[in-house]
């Protein structure tokens, strides 16, 4: 996550302080990253917990973490109002994801990303 992504995380959290992310597919908004109130995204066994940006849980479809398990995703903002239910949206911003491949060295870095059913 950029600096600036953790600066409008940090300004979000004085009124929501407890924020997740999913990495939308696609639909009314594309596929954009989502940060939302914890409980307001009912996760299942179709959602992958990829790991915490920033303190924040971090999530996406199997079905997109199938395209994506080969890339380093890095949030970042921007300027402008996505078409989504993101908090960041009424401040005039709206979070994107950037990626690149892992390099093989990377690859066999990684942790093991588990479901969002599994977590405790």
């Amino acid at each position: 996550m950029t600096d600036e992504a953790k600066a409008v995380v940090d300004k979000l959290r004085q009124q929501y302080p407890a924020l997740i992310f999913h990495q939308s597919g696609g639909c009314c908004d594309g596929s954009a990253p989502m940060c939302l109130e914890k409980d307001d995204l009912i996760l299942n066994e179709n959602d992958v917990w990829l790991g915490a940006v920033h303190r924040c849980d971090f999530y996406m479809s199997k079905d997109q973490f199938e395209y994506w398990q080969h890339t380093q995703l890095t949030i970042d903002v921007t300027k402008g109002r996505g078409a989504s239910f993101s908090l960041e949206i009424p401040l005039g911003l709206r979070f994107v994801t950037k990626s690149r491949l892992f390099t093989e060295d990377e690859m066999n870095d990684l942790s093991l990303t588990r479901l969002a059913s599994e977590q405790g």
